[in-house]
């Protein structure tokens, strides 16, 4: 009786089989980035939202006090419209015992009265006054636009 042995190749269906490399023939090559496609990088235009609309407001009107208190060391005017602070708003000495306040106060009513040497007192001149809840009365100004 004969035996024969048959050797039969693999088949290999849509691929192609890879030979190995020699011993010692691999080399090692670091890989390099794709290329990759750069543009200029193009500034954007930033979009800043709109300030709020203020509505316009009125300019202050000059207006001048005065006040005639001889023997006065210093004057000064409080009222709504500079805070009731009487520091804000000293008077000038014209001689005399004559002094004069040239004043930017906004349109509308307010309510002051003048600071003689630490003593508040109403303005003597004003057209109107109105009970304070102090006891006493504020003088009142008018200024229009």
């Amino acid at each position: 009786m004969t035996f024969s042995t048959a050797t039969t190749k693999p088949q290999t269906v849509g691929a192609t089989p890879m030979k190995a490399a020699p011993a010692g023939a691999i080399k090692t090559v670091p890989a390099k980035p794709a290329p990759t496609k750069t543009e200029p990088v193009k500034p954007q235009a930033s979009v800043l939202p709109s300030p709020p609309v203020k509505p316009a407001l009125s300019k202050p009107n000059r207006v001048l006090l005065e006040l005639v208190q001889p023997g006065a060391k210093q004057v000064c005017v409080a009222g709504s419209f500079n805070g009731w602070r009487p520091e804000k708003t000293p008077l000038a000495q014209q001689g005399n015992g004559r002094w004069v306040g040239d004043l930017a106060v906004n349109p509308g009513r307010h309510e002051y009265l003048f600071v003689v040497d630490g003593q508040w007192l109403p303005d003597p001149n004003a057209k109107e006054s109105v009970q304070n809840p102090f006891g006493g009365k504020n003088s009142v100004l008018l200024v229009s636009e």
